[in-house]
């Protein structure tokens, strides 16, 4: 999931970049920096870890400068927030998905998103009985990785 792949990164900004041409959407400097900083970390990384990245490279952003463009890309499903990690990723799927699915390793902190990006089927039921419509949603599941569990 987390990308530090060259190219990976290059695709992200490429599709980012066509997304705000197509959209009318600005692509800031700010923008495209939080976004290079997220998809080319090897982790999840917190707001204000995001922030220091962000001052080696733009003269001395401010907190709100951070923040808008991780809400941003967050809104536009680019990144993705890790509630249980409170921190980011960037996200491996074309972005058009209302839900996101992580496996968190609790050894190595190792975050994989799966690709799937549909609620499993009990769950869709239930919502279905209850009547309740989903606008977004997040699944983490907390484990071992493979690495880990050799």
């Amino acid at each position: 999931m987390i990308f530090s792949n060259c190219f990976m990164v290059k695709s992200i900004q490429k599709k980012a970049f066509e997304f705000c041409f197509k959209n009318k959407h600005r692509y800031t400097e700010p923008r495209k920096k939080v976004l290079e900083i997220v998809s080319s970390s090897k982790k999840p990384l917190k707001a204000y870890e995001i922030l220091e990245k962000l001052g080696l490279e733009l003269n001395n952003p401010k907190p709100p400068t951070a923040y808008r463009a991780i809400e941003f890309w967050q809104k536009y499903n680019f990144i993705h927030r890790i509630e249980s990690l409170n921190a980011y990723s960037a996200c491996i799927s074309d972005h058009l998905h209302s839900g996101t699915q992580f496996m968190i390793c609790d050894d190595c902190g190792k975050v994989m998103e799966s690709t799937s990006c549909e609620l499993p089927s009990k769950i869709q039921k239930e919502l279905k009985k209850k009547q309740f419509r989903t606008t977004k949603w997040n699944l983490e599941i907390s484990g071992q990785c493979n690495d880990c569990s050799s």
